[in-house]
């Protein structure tokens, strides 16, 4: 019975989680639940993982919080760390709390440097629920709370399953990318800041962006002054089996921002970008001055995720494990007729239930009920309805197995079978 916690997102699960080690968490009745969605999407290390467990213990009982005009040997190191992680471009790190809060400081650096205010995002993005992020946000949570941030244009989501520039399963995402700047251009003030885009949506429903779509949304970012920030919070660190999404593309944004996968759990982001950017805003008085910004433990704990996430090759592993855990994926796909799509690449893969394939007609209150269904069955598969999508996340921790990924998609497959029919 809950009768104080606020409901901050809708209704709470009835289990009541007490414990949690590797890839499990338990509830007050003993349960174990396999947790395919690394808790909040962010925990690449399992639960209770040893090093990050001994970092913890050892700062909190040394340096655990200084006042932010402080710096710190963790701080320091965890900013040389991550910058030698990145290619030349990404140089100056600041290191924050959370998605939403590197959000933040990556539009605010992008208005400061352009001295424009426009920002243009995905139509199906989410970037947070923080002011300008949220104003960004466009996969839920817009409704109820008044009018957002200004100078904020679409741009549509290059989404090859649903887009209406597939006809017939040839998808044309140029002649919409080009439609899409179009429509911006004739918004557009003329004082445009900003592109701000996930390399593969998450909270959008799982979509990737076709190759070659990065370099040409820069191409028209920088003809028009533009920076381009890419958000990692749930594609960084090794998960999609690049140590970061945008490598496979070979495009260096002029700001990266990392959460959620940067703390393998704990509360830690960071807004990256050149030292000529950086050198500009401080020339012109730039201020992000938050309670937490570069803590000693958070900041340790991340420098030990970029150690660990190097030195056991945990995006190798990410790549071969998700190709593993995609080809079960498909298999239920060919047994399943309320499986319309299945994408994503590493451990980040996306499943999206249709009540007919011709259609593509969304399932979400069905995949409600499989996804309460594989919870009693013993598995955390989350499933987003924001925007009527019904699309599965599947996010396992990067130090999963065969073995858990074998029994995960077991429990899918059963409550599949029990829960997916449409007639």
């Amino acid at each position: 019975m809950n009768d104080h916690v606020f409901r901050y997102g809708g209704s709470f699960a009835t289990e009541r989680i007490v414990r949690a080690k590797g890839s499990y968490i338990y509830d007050s009745a003993g349960h174990e639940i396999l947790d395919f969605t690394s808790g909040q999407m962010s925990g690449i290390l399992g639960h209770g993982h040893p090093e990050i467990v001994a970092v913890v213990q050892d700062m909190a009982a040394n340096l655990d919080h200084l006042h932010s005009g402080f710096l710190s040997d963790p701080a320091i190191g965890f900013a040389d760390d991550l910058a030698a992680m990145l290619p030349d471009g990404l140089d100056r790190v600041l290191p924050l709390s959370t998605g939403g809060e590197s959000n933040e400081a990556a539009l605010r650096i992008a208005k400061t440097y352009t001295g424009g205010f426009e920002i243009v995002a995905f139509d199906r993005a989410w970037h947070g629920v923080t002011g300008g992020a949220a104003s960004t946000t466009y996969s839920g949570a817009r409704r109820g709370h008044g009018p957002t941030m200004p100078g904020v244009l679409t741009l549509p989501t290059p989404h090859a399953y649903r887009s209406p520039f597939n006809r017939d399963g040839n998808y044309d995402w140029r002649a919409e990318f080009e439609f899409g700047w179009d429509i911006i251009d004739r918004q557009s003030t003329g004082h445009l800041a900003a592109v701000i885009v996930e390399p593969i949506l998450s909270s959008g429903g799982i979509i990737e962006l076709p190759e070659g779509y990065l370099a040409a949304l820069k191409e028209k970012a920088h003809e028009r002054g533009m920076l381009v920030i890419f958000d990692e919070a749930q594609t960084g660190m090794g998960r999609t089996g690049d140590n970061f999404a945008f490598q496979r593309d070979g495009v260096v944004p002029d700001i990266l921002n990392l959460s959620k996968t940067l703390g393998a759990g704990l509360p830690l982001s960071a807004t990256i970008t050149s030292n000529e950017i950086e050198q500009d805003c401080n020339d012109k008085g730039f201020l992000f001055y938050t309670t937490h910004a570069a803590d000693p433990l958070p900041t340790a704990v991340g420098r030990k995720v970029v150690e660990i996430v190097q030195r056991d090759g945990l995006a190798e592993q990410a790549k071969v494990l998700g190709d593993y855990l995609k080809s079960l994926l498909l298999d239920l796909q060919q047994r399943h007729a309320i499986i319309g799509d299945v994408r994503g690449r590493g451990l980040l893969l996306g499943v999206e239930l249709v009540t007919n394939r011709q259609t593509k007609t969304p399932a979400p209150e069905i995949g409600g009920a499989i996804s309460e269904r594989c919870l009693e069955l013993g598995a955390c598969l989350n499933i987003s309805r924001r925007g009527m999508a019904g699309v599965f996340r599947i996010a396992p921790p990067l130090t999963t197995n065969k073995d858990e990924i074998d029994k995960a998609v077991g429990i899918f497959d059963q409550a599949l079978t029990e829960c997916g029919s449409f007639n």
